[in-house]
């Protein structure tokens, strides 16, 4: 097995280079942001408000989102369901969590994304039309999500290299080879 399980392929379709970049972000993302507490996931810089524990609730929000409302029309479910949108509520309500609640809740939503597209993508591949439209009526593509999707996590990833670089210097593109989360531990 590969130490580097999340790198693309060199060469391959498509459909691996889009679901490797993804894995590649994530990955990368999840990286960045493993073992802080609750301190680190909160911290700021400078005026903006962004957060890693904002991120890491507002990405598992995305994930949850775009494979069920995007994809199917279905809803996203709990904790969503019953959010106070009314506010920046993922960004925001990431200072009420722990790190634990963190780690696990953008973990889960990343695996049951993983589950939905795969389904989808066994149901009709890149090409099908999804529920979600533009006010034209025409419907986005699976391939539209997934790049929509990988867009998301190339900003936010950005982002975080600032957070964790200032909550305890951390610098770099890759995780380490054989990297795995440390907190809380992946299913």
């Amino acid at each position: 097995m590969s130490e580097t399980p999340w790198e693309p392929p060199l060469a391959g379709s498509e459909l691996e280079h889009l679901l490797g970049a993804l894995n590649r972000l994530r990955t990368t993302f999840r990286w960045k942001a493993d073992g802080l507490g609750a301190a680190a996931l909160s911290a700021r810089v400078g005026a903006s408000a962004l957060t890693i524990g904002g991120l890491l609730k507002h990405l598992a929000w995305v994930e949850d989102f775009t494979f069920t409302r995007k994809l199917t029309g279905g809803s996203p479910g709990e904790p969503w369901a019953s959010a106070d949108w009314s506010t920046d509520y993922p960004f925001t309500s990431a200072q009420h969590d722990s790190p634990d609640e963190l780690y696990a809740l953008w973990d889960a939503a990343v695996a049951r994304s993983t589950t939905r597209l795969d389904a989808a993508l066994s149901d009709g591949g890149l090409d099908q039309l999804v529920h979600i439209s533009g006010e034209d009526g025409r419907h986005a593509s699976l391939r539209r999500l997934v790049c929509d999707l990988v867009e998301e996590y190339g900003r936010h990833t950005g982002h975080l290299d600032l957070l964790r670089e200032s909550a305890d210097g951390l610098v770099g593109e890759d995780p380490p080879p054989g990297w795995v989360p440390t907190s809380p531990a992946r299913s």
